[in-house]
């Protein structure tokens, strides 16, 4: 849940957002051209990326880039308060505020070792007191003008490169000037467990809903909303066998915000509650 939200757009996008989220939360980032740099300022988050999983404790950040699908980072635990800040790295805006010569860190690698898409930052002295004076500009908006966002943004960009992951920073900014198609069928599957809505997902294959709706049922031969959920709940009846997760947090990492709708749901399509359904078949 979502307790406070602020953000600033550069050149109409989202640049910088400040987030105090409550437990449990989940944001799966969508298939898109940018990176991102998440610090947690209090809490903690997981990252996943496909099935691996990685911890991101308060002071610590994660950097990472949004081509890629299947991320998400969330928190399924109770009651607790996770406030992270993320800046926004876009392509063209890198291009245009560095128009005469990109910075050693948005220049291709010499030597391409990997295809890394993601590096868990440590705790940097200089990069909290980078966040610090984020935090400043949030509490005072007057304060904040096209200027100061293309300054900060900078700012960032000289920290990462002094920072012990420079190398891998540098490796995944690289990435994101080799543009790659996505085609419909990888969109939807790769957010077929998230929580965005039909008109979330048409907007990430640029369609309006209605042809998103006609594009979808040439393809999966079924409505988007009736197709999404019954693969969710395929999925958690899986993991009802497979693994002891607590029912709930199941019905969360299978893209259901609340206990009751999974529920209901579930024994609709299965005609027994999820409880039965794990006992009568383990």
């Amino acid at each position: 849940m979502v307790n406070d939200y602020k953000k600033y757009e550069l050149f109409g996008k989202t640049l910088m957002q400040r987030i105090d989220l409550t437990a449990p939360f989940r944001y799966d980032f969508p298939v898109a051209e940018q990176a991102c740099f998440i610090y947690v300022l209090k809490g903690e988050l997981e990252y996943q990326v496909n099935q691996e999983e990685t911890k991101i404790p308060a002071d610590y950040s994660l950097f990472q880039n949004c081509i890629s699908s299947g991320k998400r980072i969330h928190h399924s635990k109770q009651e607790k308060n996770c406030q992270i800040v993320i800046v926004t790295f876009y392509p063209d805006i890198l291009k245009k505020i560095y128009d005469r010569e990109f910075p050693m860190l948005l220049q291709k690698p010499k030597h391409l070792i990997s295809n890394k898409s993601s590096e868990k930052i440590n705790n940097d002295f200089l990069i909290k007191k980078y966040v610090e004076g984020l935090l400043f500009y949030f509490e005072n908006p007057s304060l904040v003008n096209e200027d100061i966002l293309i300054l900060k943004l900078k700012e960032i960009i000289l920290l990462l490169a002094q920072s012990q992951s420079a190398d891998s920073i540098q490796l995944i900014l690289s990435q994101l000037f080799s543009p790659t198609t996505y085609s419909f069928k990888q969109i939807v599957e790769a957010h077929l467990f998230s929580q965005l809505t039909i008109e979330q997902l048409a907007e990430q294959n640029n369609l309006s809903i209605s042809s998103f709706k006609r594009e979808f049922a040439k393809i999966y031969n079924d409505t988007p909303a009736n197709y999404i959920k019954n693969k969710k709940l395929e999925r958690a009846a899986e993991l009802l066998l497979i693994s002891d997760e607590r029912i709930t947090d199941i019905a969360f990492d299978c893209g259901f915000n609340d206990l009751a709708t999974f529920t209901k749901n579930f024994s609709d399509k299965f005609h027994t509650t999820p409880t039965n359904y794990r006992i009568e078949r383990k």
